[in-house]
């Protein structure tokens, strides 16, 4: 999941300058982007998951899960500080999303496993004192770029259900919307019970 704001930029946005900076999930400049997110998970699932569930989730993956050669973790810093970031991580699990929607046919075994090799995006933030100055589509551009150089072809990931400025933002930076929540489609009234779950996308970085 995320926490960012895909809001457009005011008209008197000037871009904040920064410096983006690859680091292991040990750097203690982490610690703000981990933070952040913990507050956000907190704050819009608290009645979905239990302090236990959460402590799990955020301690799901392994620090060479984000590190090269099958990984990154990027900051993006002001004055030193954190301002943004995000990382990636080679997915090996089975995908959410329908598989009607894939770009591809083949982007997928029977069991829903990638069958090209697949960076799945994880723990983008923006900083709450600084969003809504594209620093979300910045960490996008710059994970987009370290993934293509590690010669993944495909992106994956899911943003939460009570994200939508998230799910704004991936669909607006052309990531393709794998079910119709993500889609932003309205919910089927005659559905006995409506779905709530993550919010799956996928991008090509090569031709499909």
């Amino acid at each position: 999941m995320t926490a960012l704001s895909a809001g457009t930029p005011p008209a008197s946005f000037a871009p904040l300058p920064v410096e983006v900076r690859d680091v292991h999930l040990s750097d203690p400049l982490v610690e703000p982007l981990l933070a952040g997110l913990s507050a956000e998970y907190r704050a819009r699932y608290h009645d979905l998951l239990d302090e236990e569930q959460h402590r799990a989730e955020m301690a799901r993956y392994a620090a060479e899960e984000f590190a090269p050669p099958v990984g990154a973790l990027v900051l993006l810093l002001a004055d030193g500080e954190p301002v943004a970031g995000g990382a990636f991580r080679r997915r090996l699990e089975p995908e959410l999303g329908e598989a009607a929607r894939l770009a591809s046919a083949d982007a997928r075994d029977a069991d829903g496993v990638p069958a090209v090799p697949t960076a799945e995006l994880k723990r983008i933030w923006t900083h709450d004192a600084h969003r809504r100055q594209g620093l979300a589509r910045r960490v996008l551009a710059e994970l987009e770029a370290r993934a293509r150089d590690l010669g993944y072809p495909r992106l994956y990931l899911t943003t939460g259900p009570r994200q939508p400025e998230a799910a704004g933002l991936y669909r607006s930076a052309g990531y393709t919307p794998l079910s119709p929540a993500a889609a932003g489609e309205p919910a089927d009234p005659a559905a006995a019970e409506q779905p709530f779950g993550p919010l799956p996308f996928e991008k090509w970085l090569t031709t499909p």
